[in-house]
């Protein structure tokens, strides 16, 4: 009889604490894992005159705790993010309405409501989203939340690194987090006795 070697167990995060379903029109109740888009906040977000998005995080509050979806508005002639690529997260997009194009390593590509975007982690193909139209351009997206993560952009030679929470996670939470110009590699040695 062969032997049998004991399963490592790992450790699983606890789903975060349901809140009391919440009361609506007519005495109905919703579920506290149902987050209705027309009910979350929306947060702004702009830097120069090129990145600026509109985002309802929308499996943050829904108690989503391994999969992270939000809703992101871009107004014409606005980028959402810097193009970048992950190694630990995938992601995918879903276009509800508008178009625009999507960058994907060396191409860009245009996308309209109803397409699909698989954007696997570890690929070392940077991706962004661009509203080239005259009208917003409203999309999905979802990722995983895995955690450490170190994304790439590498148009500005950056690393992001994120610990204790993956990107798009609660901000309190994170233990290590910044952006790094990657040419400032140092020897693995350097500064140690």
């Amino acid at each position: 009889m062969a032997s049998q070697t004991p399963r490592k167990r790992t450790a699983r995060k606890a789903a975060p604490r349901m809140a009391a379903p919440r009361r609506e029109k007519a005495g109905r109740t919703r579920h506290p894992r149902i987050a209705r888009s027309a009910d979350v906040k929306s947060e702004h977000e702009a830097h120069g005159k090129r990145f600026e998005h509109q985002r309802k995080r929308l499996g943050r509050v829904a108690g989503g705790v391994q999969i992270g979806a939000s809703l992101f508005r871009l107004l014409p002639g606005k980028v959402a993010f810097p193009a970048h690529f992950h190694h630990g997260n995938e992601e995918a997009i879903y276009v509800l309405a508008g178009s625009g194009t999507i960058r994907i390593g060396a191409g860009e590509y245009p996308v309209a409501a109803g397409d699909y975007i698989a954007l696997p982690a570890g690929t070392g193909e940077a991706h962004q989203m661009r509203n080239t139209s005259r009208a917003p351009l409203e999309y999905l997206c979802i990722s995983t939340m895995r955690q450490p993560e170190i994304s790439e952009y590498p148009d500005s030679g950056k690393l992001g690194v994120f610990t204790g929470v993956a990107p798009g996670g609660e901000t309190p939470r994170r233990r290590l987090y910044g952006f790094y110009m990657q040419r400032g590699k140092v020897d693995y040695y350097k500064g140690e006795q």
